[in-house]
């Protein structure tokens, strides 16, 4: 058999013929699939972060799911009844943007569709390439228990969405309200903060001159990045502690342009140091602006339509794009002497992050969960270590956003994704919630009812994720057996957005943590620490990576370059080296092949071996480096763990015993 298996193996590694073969051979027999676990093992389970089905698989992937896949095999390797489950996210204004870019080749916009049709070919385009991403997993050798496989619109999942909004809603936990929210006019929905690109690009600095309604010839100067929204202003804030200011507060100035009158407020929230250290309060078009507003009782006068146009609101600026309605306003505050100066000035703008539209600031009427009462269990579990970050310093990153938590936005203005559970009967303005879709209202048993138009946020079903996946609502043997999971691998810049948001669903649907264990790897950069972009030109593509030296050698580098850092140094050259190590394993094997044509270890009983002081030293260093590779696995060191594996094969097998081995031979 031995001497077969030689005849085999070329001379050289091929990753394409070894690693498509056994890829295949471990789906054919099964080989992920976790088992009724008859015996009573212990368990260990993963939930995959799930990739946005529009995605492909980058190098971020890459790194992420090589790390759940080596702590999923060596947990197998321990006797763990394992499971890790794969899955992907509908990822709602993507896909919403890639299926209008389809339509919008035969000239025609989502609206000339209609809702339902548009439904349907977003669920053709998931059919058609949904999968991509799963497929490209694959190739990188994950061995994911693929039988699981979930989708964030599946139909249990949905149950779950459902469920969980219902019960908070009946709780009193979900509400409507207007808020300010990111805004794409482009894309027409509210967007989450992870969503909005801020890019600091050079601006300008307006300072305009507003006057006193008790004196025409005493003003005050505020200084502003964006003019045009000033016919929005209803008031005038300084800080209490500003001396300059003093005599100011609680008199009246006049908007300039419009003639309203707008009262003088003191606010801490105001910086002495920004501009003149008085700003104009635009509620409707600012989030600080909005809550300073609350405080103070101001009034919400929004100027914008969702296009991004201007509204009846804006006088006679009506009917303009921002630039343009901030173009007209500069000239007339400069014509009626209003504008005093113009500086130069640098800040973040931010653009939505699928469309690359400058993001608006925006007063809507939208959905919420009221958060704070949730997110105090998800704190204690942090502090008392139910969970537990690593490495430990990312958990003051996860207090600091969940001590200073706000109330989450879950509506989408999108036509993909989870159909927010509302109907209003439009004969008597009845608001129903339901689980199962009304047929009539409930109060006056009208046919006439609508469902609300929104869509629930992707991190809304993201966030039921590690038991929405195990068949929760329902109480299946998975969700009994694998649930807390066992770890979560994820980026650190999710820690708010879904970390926190999974544990406190998790505990409030659950009444349990998650996940035991959050592993933050790190982002990948580029040999020289700058982030990898197409227009750098440095972008590494695992993809091609895998096709030029394969997906064990592009694993190993991965592995052996997390360290428990931010961020990592990832160069091609890197790649090459451990494609060599790939390789060198491939002809040790040969080599030692060619010593064992005789040998059938069926036939030989263990006490009957004979071991040389060779023999015995390399099964010494063999045990050592098991040992290492599994108290840094254990602490989630996975250079460490790669690197004495590197050290064991190259230097002491392959260098040092292979030696003593040929030169054994050569004397004897």
């Amino acid at each position: 058999m031995e001497k077969q298996q030689q005849s085999q193996l070329q001379s050289v590694y091929n990753p394409k013929i070894v690693e498509d073969h056994w890829y295949q051979f471990w789906l054919e027999n099964d080989l992920f699939t976790a088992r009724e676990n008859k015996d009573k093992r212990k368990n260990y389970s993963i939930v995959m972060p799930p990739p946005n089905i529009t995605g492909s698989l980058h190098i971020g992937h890459a790194l992420n799911n090589t790390l759940q896949d080596i702590i999923i095999r060596w947990k197998r390797m321990q006797g763990y009844n394992v499971l890790w489950l794969p899955g992907t996210d509908h990822a709602g204004i993507a896909t919403q943007n890639v299926v209008e870019r389809e339509i919008a080749k035969e000239g025609k916009t989502r609206y000339d569709l209609g809702r339902e049709e548009f439904t349907k070919r977003a669920w053709q385009w998931r059919e058609k390439y949904g999968s991509n991403i799963l497929n490209q997993l694959k190739k990188m050798g994950c061995s994911c228990d693929w039988s699981r496989l979930r989708f964030t619109l599946d139909e249990g999942l949905s149950k779950a969405v459902r469920k969980v909004f219902v019960t908070l809603y009946q709780e009193g936990l979900i509400y409507r309200s207007n808020y300010v929210i990111n805004w794409c006019p482009r894309c027409k929905t509210a967007l989450a903060d992870i969503e909005v690109e801020q890019r600091e690009e050079n601006a300008k600095l307006y300072y305009v001159i507003y006057p006193l309604k008790e004196s025409v010839e005493e003003t005050i100067v505020v200084a502003t990045t964006r003019p045009e929204t000033m016919l929005g202003d209803t008031a005038i804030a300084v800080n209490p502690k500003d001396k300059r200011y003093e005599k100011y507060i609680g008199k009246i100035a006049i908007l300039p342009l419009v003639g309203r009158e707008l009262p003088i407020v003191a606010d801490d929230y105001v910086d002495p140091e920004f501009g003149t250290g008085a700003v104009k309060i635009t509620p409707a078009h600012d989030l600080n602006d909005f809550e300073l507003g609350k405080r103070h009782k101001l009034e919400e006068i929004n100027i914008l339509n969702d296009d991004g146009t201007t509204n009846q609101n804006a006088g006679e600026y009506i009917n303009m794009t921002a630039l343009e309605c901030r173009k007209k306003v500069l000239e007339d505050l400069k014509d009626k002497g209003y504008l005093k100066k113009v500086e130069n000035y640098k800040h973040s703008i931010g653009h939505c992050y699928r469309c690359d539209t400058v993001i608006e600031p925006y007063l809507s009427k939208q959905w919420f969960v009221k958060i704070k009462d949730l997110a105090k269990p998800a704190i204690d579990a942090v502090e008392s270590n139910e969970t537990s970050f690593i490495p430990k310093r990312w958990s003051k990153v996860y207090f600091e956003w969940m001590y200073n938590i706000r109330d989450w936005c879950i509506s989408r203005q999108l036509w993909w994704g989870h159909r927010i559970p509302v109907w209003y009967c439009k004969d008597c303005g009845e608001m129903m919630v339901r689980m199962e879709d009304p047929s009539e209202c409930s109060k006056c048993h009208s046919k006439n009812i609508v469902q609300d138009k929104d869509v629930l946020d992707t991190w809304f079903s993201s966030a039921l994720w590690p038991f929405s996946t195990l068949g929760w609502p329902e109480q299946t043997p998975d969700l009994e057996e694998f649930y807390p999971t066992s770890l979560l691998v994820t980026g650190f810049d999710i820690i708010f957005f879904w970390v926190a948001r999974m544990m406190m669903m998790g505990i409030k649907f659950r009444g349990d943590i998650p996940f035991e264990k959050v592993f933050i790897n790190p982002l990948i950069k580029d040999i020289e620490g700058k982030k990898m972009s197409k227009s750098k030109g440095n972008v590494i593509d695992p993809l091609l990576m895998i096709d030029q030296y394969g997906a064990d050698a592009l694993r190993m580098t991965l592995a052996a370059l997390t360290i428990q850092a931010n961020y990592i140094r990832l160069s091609k050259d890197k790649i090459e080296t451990f494609r060599n190590f790939t390789n060198k394993i491939w002809n040790v094997s040969r080599f030692s092949l060619t010593h064992l044509e005789e040998f059938n270890p069926q036939e030989v009983k263990k006490e009957n071996l004979e071991f040389s002081l060779f023999d015995e030293w390399i099964l010494n260093q063999l045990n050592q480096t098991i040992k290492k590779v599994s108290d840094s696995l254990q602490n989630f060191k996975f250079s460490d763990a790669a690197m004495a594996i590197y050290e064991f094969t190259w230097n002491y097998f392959c260098d040092w015993y292979s030696k003593e081995l040929i030169l054994a031979k050569f004397i004897s």
